[in-house]
């Protein structure tokens, strides 16, 4: 397969400079790549690998030993008369569906087969070893596989202890994941493995794009002539590269710019110290790369601005990303407070000329790359002939937009509309969640086993089991293989494997949620943003999705189809606003609705109903109805399709007609105030109706 060439890529000089980085010094920790649809994100991860220095190898070695540092289990290492050669840097795809046999390694079956022999197959951590672990759509990843490889990734040995054998070896690699927003988060334990996050957009110029066109057209008209009439750009890049290798021992990193490594990540409040080290390596890399010896703070500042966005803390909804102007305001802060540095003579000069010199040398910076602090310039000149793209793309997280109403203040019924912000980490919850939970059920707010006995799902591992319900049959064979050496393989029922798999209890959790003008519809906004992104931050491990029906005026709208993704429910919900009359009956029958939809396409557990509520309708379906009427018969409907449901009663003040609870008991549901709950005990109670 012929892969794009590097070099060619335009524009997305942040997204190409991060792998270089990683190529330069892959102790980074590799590059997590987020975007949407047709970013280049796989053509530049793929393309990477062409334009890497060659390592050195032992020739035929299965696990990329180099001469003078071999595996004690690889039988070609072995040899004393093995040979050293160089190779291509490994690239290797990790599927979504593999098998931790196929990550792992295990039992060699052919060799076990035809000699009765115990050999270890090598696995695809294996194959990576010096090289790329590339996963397409990370996100998705199967929860084993991700604990896998944060196994690995923490020890930098595989080891491997099944089927008779106890094996380890080295397994060190860079790690490239892409990941598409609209598609689910990333466990945060994993997200913190990537050294390095850069976020993509497709470019906003049309000379840009008509250029992107032009160069895909061309590639794919002749593969191989077109990687070939880069053949210039991309010698000339892979000896920068090995040239940054040799010159990144030498590189150094004064004490004074280690404590403005350590300011950025205290007052971005970054939790986790790998943020410091990886800053640290990503600093120096940066340097190398541009053929110095001495780290400045402006290397400190590109370093911070690929290190630091997917590790900061962050408040519901808000997207990853660095304030620019409290990152400025920040170095500004740390630099006034140290004594000058006396640098080398390459390495003086106000931070803002460099970055003018910056984006005046030579080549066309694409958004992202524009602003200040982004290091040295990545662009690269298209061969003779090939026209050179204009403008700019640019990468923006964008900031949420809530309007937030003064404290004491309440909505009144047919006041004009009003926005509210998601409730971050509201107060301790009042809430037994336990208590709560039906008699023999065992709550554990959310946190519920994965099903190893699914009859669908991924194959986990097999196990010895004389009356499987579904054979393993490579581990059957395997496990004969070595009892019938030398002869025949007989298999027996001691032989037999079964297969686990792991199954995920998906489920779709449907918040119905008044928006009228009542008096509570701060607190019910609040509730439910918060709610929402809580539940969907769990929403990697468990692959539940949200949805939100919001009602108000003279209809009800589904704000938030089912999805998994916060960006979505951000966009969603960013602005949910409220006022007008309470059209009840509407927004029951548009959850009988979304949930029959649903219901056609499960694949889980049955979905939950969350209604948010005072029960006070007042807008019928039909003309002269009664809402109330309208709306007791729904809710007997939904409870007639065993349709599981929680009531959350939002009515306040003296008088209390109490109809939420009515609309819990015709709905066959436990009823909830929300006096009771805070944002965060609102989701612990929905986890543990889901437990």
């Amino acid at each position: 397969m012929t892969n794009f060439p590097f070099s060619a890529i335009v524009g997305q000089e942040q997204l190409r400079k991060a792998l270089m980085l990683c190529a330069v010094d892959p102790g980074i920790g590799g590059v997590l790549i987020r975007g949407d649809k047709g970013t280049a994100k796989s053509t530049a991860a793929r393309a990477l690998a062409e334009v890497l220095p060659p390592i050195e190898l032992v020739r035929g070695c299965a696990f990329n030993c180099t001469v003078d540092a071999s595996c004690e289990h690889c039988e070609t290492c072995s040899h004393a008369d093995r040979v050293a050669t160089l190779s291509p840097v490994p690239f290797v795809t990790l599927p979504l569906g593999a098998t931790e046999d196929r990550v792992l390694g295990s039992l060699d079956l052919s060799r076990a087969l035809n000699g009765g022999q115990k050999a270890f197959q090598p696995g695809l951590l294996a194959a990576a070893y010096r090289g790329l672990l590339y996963i397409d759509e990370v996100n998705l990843l199967a929860d084993h596989l991700v604990d896998v490889l944060l196994d690995v990734a923490a020890m930098g040995v595989n080891r491997v202890q099944r089927e008779g054998l106890s094996v380890s070896h080295p397994a060190r690699f860079t790690l490239v994941g892409t990941m598409n927003l609209e598609e689910g988060d990333l466990r945060p334990q994993l997200l913190d493995r990537f050294g390095l996050m850069v976020e993509v957009t497709a470019p906003r110029e049309k000379a840009v794009r008509a250029e992107v066109v032009r160069r895909r057209i061309g590639f794919e008209a002749g593969p191989a002539a077109y990687v070939e009439s880069w053949r210039a750009q991309q010698d000339a890049l892979q000896a920068r590269l090995a040239t940054a290798q040799e010159l990144l021992p030498q590189v150094q990193l004064d004490d004074a710019l280690l404590d403005l490594i350590s300011h950025l990540c205290c007052e971005l409040e970054v939790a986790s110290l790998r943020a410091d080290i990886v800053m640290y390596k990503t600093a120096r890399a940066i340097a190398a790369l541009d053929a110095r010896t001495h780290v400045t703070p402006q290397d400190i500042r590109g370093a911070a601005e690929l290190v630091l966005p997917h590790r900061r803390r962050r408040k519901p909804f808000e997207q990853p990303g660095l304030d620019q102007d409290k990152l400025d305001d920040l170095m500004r802060q740390a630099q006034d407070e140290s004594p000058p540095q006396d640098l080398p003579p390459d390495d003086t000069g106000s931070g803002q000329r460099t970055r003018d010199n910056q984006q005046n040398r030579g080549g066309q910076q694409a958004q992202g790359s524009s602003q200040p602090g982004n290091g040295p310039e990545l662009a690269i000149e298209p061969p003779d002939g090939a026209q050179q793209p204009h403008g700019s793309e640019q990468f923006e997280s964008e900031q949420p937009q809530t309007g937030e109403q003064q404290e004491g203040e309440q909505p009144q019924r047919g006041q004009a509309e009003q926005v509210f912000a998601a409730a971050a980490g509201g107060p301790t919850a009042r809430i037994s969640v336990e208590a709560q939970s039906a008699p023999g059920d065992s709550a554990s707010a959310g946190r519920r086993s994965v099903a190893q006995q699914a009859s669908r799902g991924h194959v986990l591992r097999a196990v010895p089991n004389e009356q499987p319900t579904s054979i393993a049959i490579g581990a059957t064979l395997r496990s004969a293989a070595l009892r019938g050496a030398g002869g025949g393989v007989q298999v027996t029922r001691a032989d037999l494997h079964q297969q686990v798999r792991v199954g995920t209890s998906a489920n779709l959790i449907l918040f119905v949620v008044d928006a009228s003008g009542s008096m509570a519809a701060q607190r019910r906004m609040e509730a439910l943003k918060g709610a929402v992104v809580n539940l969907l931050t769990d929403a990697y491990q468990q692959r539940d999705e949200v949805a939100v029906v919001a009602f108000r005026g003279q209809r009800a709208e589904l704000l938030l189809a089912p999805t998994r993704s916060v960006d979505l429910a951000e966009q969603g919900l960013r602005e949910l606003p409220t006022g007008g009359r309470t059209p009840l009956p509407h927004a029951l029958q548009l959850a009988l609705e979304t949930l029959q939809r649903a219901d056609a396409n499960a694949k889980g557990n049955p979905p939950l109903l969350v209604l948010l509520t005072d029960g006070k309708g007042n807008v019928p379906l039909s003309e002269g109805g009664d809402p109330w009427r309208e709306s007791l018969a729904l809710a007997e409907l939904l409870a007639e399709r065993r349709v599981p449901a929680l009531v959350i009663d939002t009515e306040n003040g003296y008088l209390r007609l109490g109809r939420a609870a009515q609309l819990a008991q015709a709905l066959g549901a436990e009823c909830l105030t929300l006096e009771e709950l805070s944002a965060d005990s609102l989701a612990l109670t929905v986890r543990a109706r889901l437990a």
